[in-house]
């Protein structure tokens, strides 16, 4: 049976499922409630210095964007870090790390640039007993705007900065939580493995405004008629933060250094396409508030069972196997020839991938009177528009072609050879290193 006990950066928890730092996390009543549900560990809603309290606005937080089906997709916020006071937070951390010690208790802080502020509340998180810190250098709103969470993460020098400090003055793991609000992530990245970092966690959420009331002419969620833009996350920002996380495990910079991954994972199956592009364990946040602490046992399960069926025994057997495969476009194999193929046999008659390819795409699909819908070879050119637009599983297949047969297309030989772009006789950068 397959243990998915996880170990990151030396933290043991029972299952690689982490809830990322958020309102799940803002108090000992939710943080408890997760444990008991199954979480492997939590990373607490971000702290802020001693003093008073930051304040949150008092009418809605939260835009959504939905599916056909109202499905949550995407979720806005404009909360920012806790509103509670310091010391309460520590304190309730203290107590649930004590009845709790199997599980990761990881604390979110973000204080002022300035390294007194840092000095002051390292020792206060360390005598909670927790297990780490996370530096929060993604919030997009708010926060950014009084020079902290994306105001810092933008910046290089400044992650590596507060990373030293926090290896100076805490002795246990430091994870830097990134922003996706930058144009390359392998620079943070690189900025907080050059500062110490035992680990990196991405991606914090990315700044936007879901939708405008029609109405009211303001954002949603619209304060009093007023609307500010928020940090986005949910499952819509999975592909953003796929990439992203891939980038930093294939980068010879940055390779190497942990990997926490957070971005709308809501299922098992998410979890396990993180682990395998390099992630150390993941963070979730919207699944659970969307369906509840519960959900993260059915994602228990059903990585259990897939790792079974693969022969897996622990997460370290297939973290990271995506990334040799993970490349640029430049290198993928020109020579590698496929057609699309309806199953006929499944086919519905619904016309989607007609509709799309004739208007859109190719005019690679014929429709008969009596609306038999069939691949023309000869102007397919792969692109699976039709693959993903079907209604039905496994109805359109892409098929390779078998080296040596001719594409009808292009009326060319499969070759089976690999070739690539670099190589390419249309290739303008080729032909001068040839000549």
């Amino acid at each position: 049976m397959a243990d998915l006990t996880s170990t990151f950066v030396g933290i043991t928890s029972p299952n690689p499922f982490w809830l990322a730092s958020a309102p799940p996390t803002d108090k000992e009543y939710n943080v408890r409630r997760a444990f008991e549900a199954g979480w492997g560990g939590v990373v607490w809603k971000t702290l802020g210095e001693a003093g008073p309290p930051v304040v949150n606005v008092n009418g809605p937080r939260y835009g959504a964007v939905y599916g056909a089906d109202r499905r949550l997709l995407g979720l806005n916020n404009i909360e920012l870090i806790t509103d509670r006071d310091l010391y309460t937070n520590l304190e309730e951390i203290k107590r649930v790390k004590a009845d709790y010690p199997d599980r990761a208790m990881i604390v979110s802080i973000m204080v002022p640039c300035e390294e007194e502020a840092w000095k002051a509340i390292l020792p206060l998180v360390e005598d909670t007993g927790a297990d780490g810190i996370e530096l929060n250098f993604g919030c997009p709103h708010g926060m950014s705007e009084r020079g902290m969470g994306a105001a810092v993460g933008q910046v290089p020098e400044y992650i590596e900065m507060v990373t030293r400090w926090c290896k100076q003055y805490y002795s246990k793991p430091v994870i830097v939580k990134l922003t996706p609000n930058i144009t390359d992530i392998r620079k943070p990245a690189a900025a907080a493995k050059a500062g110490g970092a035992d680990a990196v966690s991405l991606i914090n959420t990315i700044n936007s405004i879901t939708s405008v009331n029609l109405d009211s002419m303001s954002p949603e969620p619209s304060i009093d008629g007023m609307g500010s833009h928020g940090g986005y996350c949910g499952p819509a920002v999975k592909p953003i933060a796929m990439s992203m996380v891939s980038e930093i495990a294939r980068d010879p910079e940055t390779s190497g250094i942990a990997i926490s991954g957070i971005g709308g994972i809501t299922t098992w199956r998410d979890a396990a396409e993180f682990i395998t592009l390099g992630c150390g364990n993941v963070q979730v946040c919207t699944a659970a508030m969307t369906y509840g602490f519960k959900v993260v046992q059915e994602m228990i399960s059903g990585l259990s069972e897939w790792m079974d069926e693969k022969g897996h025994t622990s997460i370290d057997d297939f973290r990271g196997a995506a990334v040799p495969n993970v490349t640029d476009w430049q290198y993928l194999n020109l020579n590698y020839v496929a057609k699309a193929l309806i199953n006929q046999d499944l086919c519905i008659s619904c016309g989607r991938c007609y509709a799309a390819c004739e208007d859109t795409s190719h005019q690679a699909i014929s429709m008969s009177d009596d609306r038999v819908f069939e691949v023309i070879d000869d102007e397919c050119v792969a692109c699976n528009l039709c693959v993903n637009v079907c209604p039905v599983e496994d109805c359109i297949t892409m098929e390779a072609m078998t080296p040596g047969t001719i594409d009808p297309r292009t009326e060319k030989v499969v070759e089976p050879d690999y070739a690539n772009w670099t190589t390419h006789p249309n290739n303008p950068a080729a032909t001068t290193a040839a000549e």
